[in-house]
């Protein structure tokens, strides 16, 4: 009886029950809920975030490794099985969930003063309301700290000047966290984060069309004209880009799991194809050339697994280091394109087509590799962990 990639490694037996079940449960709603309308969504180049957005918060994937505030309050490893299953239908449907969650909420549960969570966190739990992260900038992506966004005071209030590039969500979103340049220190130490209610005079949010890539997804700008904001909308305590980065971290561990999510469904798909296919009245399948592609496709996707869930673990055990999910989002995210790419070579022609996910996935996948931190930024992080030497100037 032939197996599964992710059974010939047998990663079931180190999911737990708990998890399992949560897992399960998304797969499901994937399945009948996400991708059946796939096709019509890329072709359309936009997703309908307002009305699927409900849909998540009843399944209760929004925020769900957060405590409290309408959150569920899972493992972190049930939060990546979650967004394994997410990315498996698409990159785009897993970045509505992890922006929202480990970006926006997380940004507001983490750094929020209690009336920012009180305000926000339950209706973005139940997926009411949508937020955005505001951090990259048109000129500045890997070196945040050099952000020309600015906050600066008018009295009590803050009035935000800037605009921020490839923001999520941020079209239809409902508030965003915005991190901006203050004078209260230089080189990036007097960054502030502030909670901005889109509707507020100057806010606007473009949407940025024509893309080639995670179309199933709500893209856009954010350009902040004069904004004002009372005292209270900044972020209370945190300063420098410890913020931003802690919220980013959240982000790259959904993304550790969610890559393993798109290789498995390319590699499943190719397995089903090339079983289904014949030539010269032989299963593709039966060809030696075949079976060693899928053997290797099937050896990285297994390794990309087992990382995933042994970093879960060290999440769940509170002993994660940023350096570790840098090992992951890098790992996972290089072996997921190189999967698709030549799984789209067992598919040949129809690999194509909107028929068969490998050539949608290969295409979200290249966004997926440079963002949350480019493989570059990623190799430097490592890098200086091991030789205790920072590159990056």
């Amino acid at each position: 009886m032939p197996q599964t990639p992710l059974e010939l490694f047998g990663t079931e037996t180190l999911i737990g029950d708990e998890d399992r079940a949560i897992r399960d449960t998304v797969r499901s709603f994937a399945e009948k809920e996400i991708k059946p309308h796939l096709a019509d969504w890329f072709e359309a180049g936009s997703v309908p975030v307002k009305e699927l957005a409900p849909e998540l918060g009843k399944l209760g994937v929004l925020g769900m490794h957060l405590d409290g505030y309408g959150c569920a309050g899972t493992s972190a490893t049930a939060y990546g099985l979650a967004c394994l299953e997410l990315e498996a239908a698409d990159s785009g449907i897993r970045s509505l969930v992890s922006v929202q969650g480990s970006l926006a909420m997380f940004a507001i549960w983490k750094w929020g003063s209690e009336e920012h969570k009180q305000e926000w966190l339950p209706r973005m739990a139940a997926g009411e309301a949508i937020g955005c992260f505001g951090l990259t900038e048109p000129d500045f992506g890997s070196n945040p700290a050099g952000m020309r966004t600015r906050a600066r005071r008018e009295g009590d209030d803050w009035v935000l000047s800037g605009t921020k590039m490839w923001i999520t969500n941020a079209p239809v979103a409902d508030v965003a966290v915005v991190w901006a340049q203050t004078d209260e220190g230089e080189n990036g130490k007097g960054i502030r984060g502030f909670v901005v209610p889109t509707d507020t005079p100057g806010f606007s949010a473009p949407v940025i069309k024509q893309k080639l890539s995670l179309r199933a997804s709500v893209t856009g700008e954010i350009v902040l004209d004069s904004v004002r904001l009372p005292a209270s909308a900044a972020f209370p305590e945190v300063r420098g880009l410890k913020g931003p980065l802690s919220c980013l971290n959240e982000a790259r561990f959904g993304i550790v799991f969610g890559a393993v999510g798109a290789a498995r469904d390319c590699l499943e798909s190719a397995i089903a194809y090339a079983a289904s296919r014949e030539i010269y009245d032989k299963p593709l399948a039966g060809y030696q050339i075949t079976q060693t592609k899928l053997a290797d496709m099937t050896l990285e996707l297994g390794k990309s697994m087992l990382l995933a869930l042994h970093l879960g673990r060290l999440k769940d055990e509170g002993t994660l280091r940023s350096e570790q999910i840098s090992l992951g989002k890098l790992n996972n995210v290089r072996e997921a394109i190189a999967i698709a790419r030549e799984c789209r070579t067992i598919l040949a022609a129809n690999g194509v087509t909107l028929e068969y996910p490998v050539l949608r996935h290969a295409n979200n996948l290249e966004s997926v590799l440079t963002y949350e931190g480019t493989s570059e930024v990623h190799q430097l992080i490592i890098g200086q962990a091991l030789t205790g030497e920072s590159a990056f100037r």
